[in-house]
Parts: C-alpha cells; structure tokens; sequence
C-alpha cells in the first residue's frame, strides 16, 4: 500500500498515514542534517544546543533542557561531547555548586557561520519543491500537529 504521494506504508500504519508521513519525513530529513553536519564534526542535536549558546551563553544545563524540549541525559551526553569536542565548557555556578553553566569556547563561537550556513542548506534542499505558500503552509500544519501532540501530553 502507498499514500497518495507514492510513500509506501508498511502494513500497520496504513490507517495512520499521518503518523507515517511525520516518520519518513523526520527520518530522511534527519539522514541529511548527518551527512551535513558531519563535515564540521556535530552529530544532529548538538547544532541546536550550539544555536541556543550562542545567544544565551553561559546558562544552567537545566535551561537548555526547558528551552530545546529534551530531557536532562539527552542534554547532559550532548554537552558532554561538546565538551569533549572543545566547543563549550561547563563549570559550576558560583551562586549554587548543585548548578552547571554551560559556556561556549572560542572553537563552539566560530562555527556559528558554518552551522548557520549548513542549516541554510538544508533549508532550501528540505523546501526545493515548495513554493512560499506551501513552506508557511507546512509550518502552520507542524505547529497545528504540535500544539495537539502538546495538549495531550498535558492531559496526561
């Protein structure tokens, strides 16, 4: 069976080819932010981590669990080869040692362009088939998808 796209569906998520349509995108999409990401070193994730340092430097490791909606071990691994990598620095807050900051080094400020122009990349790749209309249109149907995702994890 396939969707009105040509997607092929596995048998189970035939009846769930939403589902299935917000897997095979998120999964291609992920292959691609790899292989880009990978001349500079980063695995998928830490870009996002780097992203929110470099306009929020020198924060609590809880904050960047709050702000990029991931949980503390996915942020603490993820900070932890940054770290390794020579791209931040964690140190224990001065007003609280029960607190991380975590800082960007010199190495972690200059990828700033080169992240950013990978991320432009995969921008335009992700969107070559859409016009202007269909890209907002796409964003407004994931924030839609989104909010009820989040409304039911409130509910839980």
């Amino acid at each position: 069976m396939t969707s009105e796209h040509g997607m092929p569906l596995p048998g189970p998520a035939a009846g769930q080819p939403v589902s299935w349509a917000i897997f095979a995108l998120a999964r291609a999409h992920r292959a691609l932010a790899t292989e880009l990401l990978a001349e500079h070193g980063l695995f998928p994730g830490q870009e996002l981590t780097l992203f929110y340092l470099w306009e929020n430097d020198g924060i609590p490791q809880k904050q960047l669990v709050d702000a990029l909606r991931l949980d503390h071990s996915t942020i603490a691994k993820s900070v932890r080869r940054l770290e390794e990598a020579g791209l931040v620095r964690r140190e224990k807050s001065s007003d609280d040692g029960r607190v991380s900051l975590v800082s960007l080094t010199p190495a972690g400020r200059a990828l700033r362009a080169p992240i950013e122009a990978v991320w432009q990349e995969l921008e335009d790749r992700t969107t070559a088939h859409l016009s202007a209309d269909q890209g907002a249109a796409f964003v407004s149907l994931a924030d839609a998808v989104l909010a009820g995702i989040d409304a039911d994890a409130d509910d839980a």
